[in-house]
């Protein structure tokens, strides 16, 4: 046979370069679709949970997609980035972290198909790009304004991301509290977004999920230090004063040795400590604190034995070891200001609470302040702060449910940023794929392909709710794509009834910035993908 001539080598070497990335592409691709198929069957109200078990042992059960995709443990490059698109939906919309991640997943299969067909991967890429700013203005149409004071239509839409959760029974308990924890901490007329950090999610495990409330102050996980009047674990009219000092003999800078040699000597090294300690105390009582807070030490003891004694003759309430990350909201419920030393420790530095008192939380104890008001005048408070305290019967019960709440309360906070509502159960996904294809058939050349594959891609959401129900999903899909072609724009996949109704009716509700950001997130990362044809490795 002869040797190819020199002409047709360089054509031999092109065809080389170009399998190069391909081949990577197609790594990639696998790669980051076995991320979402591991996630697909937690979607909607009936997907499975997850049960995650850590290096240590630990076990956590659950189906929210942000929560798997953190503890899954991901080796690929390309699969990393599918985890981190969950962490970026779960920033800005706090929800729809499964739908996400499904959806890249999905149009991930479509651009594979696409390059099989010989299209370049720039031209998929811009026609994505296209195809995700028609999808958000076409969603922006179907959407329905929404004011605040619209309490039944928030209500609506917390009870749609709780629906999915594992504490789905307990929807009518939870959704209100979460709609009544935003709106007490925003302004309603000028806020556009809501400050989570304001709304303290405290767990603590004991009771049921039933005995979660709302409260209007605070709550430390840890009991009292000590039972300040006697038997009582109740302060009324309380003066709250918080310090970052502490109360214990005071230590040396660097190790030493102190030698005793006669009893008189350790008699006055007593004394004078006693006295040191008593003084501290007795500047707290006259600056007229009867609720002490004392921060977390790692330099020594924050408080000593004999300052809790003196503290408990003086009527003294002691809670120690507060996080320093808490200070803040402390200081902003009741109104306190931190000292760093004794000579700062004045009456004007004190918060106030009608109430502060210890109670029972199955075999430990919490401490519970309320009725707060964060000035000292008791005028009205600038920053709004509340606390739910949530309860559960064990750990994996009460982790999943700050979760669920956590969820929930994203959804509210959309509604705050985007005042818009949209219905569930992919009636939203249909309905853009209906109208992109209607665009596509608009379009010449490879846009149109690219537009029509963006479109088939859409329906993975509605064809993985009506599998994870258990109903057959090519007979729903087919029919729900039918009554939308119809123009019953707000029919969806109702996985309770296993049919088709309209989902305005049946109150299932989401926020617009939740399905938009899902499809804009989404389309970024699988163009970041196909723009990637080489994987380089680091020199060390």
């Amino acid at each position: 046979m002869p040797e190819p001539s020199g002409r047709n080598a360089p054509k031999g070497q092109t065809f080389q370069d170009k399998a190069k990335p391909h081949a990577v592409r197609a790594s990639n691709i696998t790669a980051a679709k076995a991320v979402a198929d591991a996630v697909r069957t937690s979607l909607g109200p009936r997907g499975m949970d997850k049960m995650i078990q850590s290096g240590n042992g630990e076990v956590t059960v659950t189906n929210d997609g942000a929560t798997i995709l953190k503890q899954m443990k991901v080796l690929h490059p390309a699969a990393t980035m599918l985890v981190e698109l969950s962490k970026a939906q779960d920033v800005e919309a706090g929800d729809g972290t499964t739908s996400v991640v499904v959806l890249a997943g999905s149009l991930l299969d479509a651009s594979q198909k696409l390059l099989d067909k010989g299209i370049h991967a720039t031209t998929i890429s811009e026609s994505f790009q296209k195809a995700a700013a028609k999808a958000t203005e076409i969603l922006t149409d179907m959407s329905t304004p929404l004011e605040l004071s619209d309490r039944e239509s928030l209500l609506n839409s917390a009870r749609t991301s709780l629906s999915s959760k594992v504490v789905s029974p307990h929807t009518d308990l939870l959704a209100p509290m979460a709609v009544d924890a935003v709106l007490r901490v925003v302004d309603q007329a000028s806020d556009i977004n809501v400050d989570l950090r304001n709304i303290k999610v405290i767990c603590k495990v004991g009771g049921t999920v039933e005995d979660t409330e709302l409260i209007d102050g605070l709550v430390f996980t840890q009991s009292l230090a000590h039972k300040a009047t006697g038997s009582s674990t109740r302060v009324e009219k309380a003066k709250v004063g918080l310090i970052q000092f502490q109360i214990s003999p005071p230590k040396t800078n660097m190790d030493n040795h102190v030698v005793v040699s006669d009893y008189s000597q350790m008699d006055r090294v007593l004394r004078e400590e006693s006295k040191y300690i008593l003084d501290i105390c007795k500047q707290i009582k006259k600056a007229g604190c009867n609720v002490l807070l004392i921060q977390k030490s790692i330099l020594r003891d924050a408080i000593s034995d004999l300052a809790l004694h003196f503290l408990a003759k003086m009527k003294i309430m002691v809670v120690r070891d507060v996080e320093r990350e808490d200070i803040e909201f402390i200081c902003k419920t009741t109104g306190c200001r931190p000292a760093a030393s004794l000579d700062h420790f004045t009456p004007d530095c004190l918060g106030h609470a009608d109430l502060v008192e210890e109670q029972a939380a199955g075999d430990s104890r919490f401490v519970k302040i309320t009725g707060t008001s964060a000035t000292a005048s008791g005028a009205s408070r600038t920053a709004h702060t509340v606390t739910l305290l949530v309860r559960g019967s064990n750990r994996m019960v009460v982790d999943e449910a700050d979760r669920s709440i956590h969820d929930a309360l994203c959804v509210i906070r959309c509604l705050v940023k985007k005042r818009a509502l949209i219905v569930g159960g992919g009636a939203p996904e249909i309905e853009t794929s209906l109208r992109l294809m209607e665009y596509a058939n608009t379009l010449t050349g490879m846009d149109s392909y690219c537009m029509r594959a963006f479109a088939e891609a859409l329906e993975v959401i509605p064809l993985t709710l009506a599998e994870n129900a258990g109903l057959n999903p090519i007979a729903v899909v087919t029919d729900l794509r039918n009554k939308h072609s119809q123009g019953m724009q707000k029919a969806g996949i109702n996985v309770k009834k296993g049919k088709i109704t309209s989902m305005e009716e049946e109150n299932v509700v989401q926020p617009l910035l939740v399905s938009i950001s899902a499809i804009q997130l989404a389309t970024e990362t699988v163009r970041s993908i196909l723009k990637i044809d080489d994987i380089v490795a680091v020199a060390h």
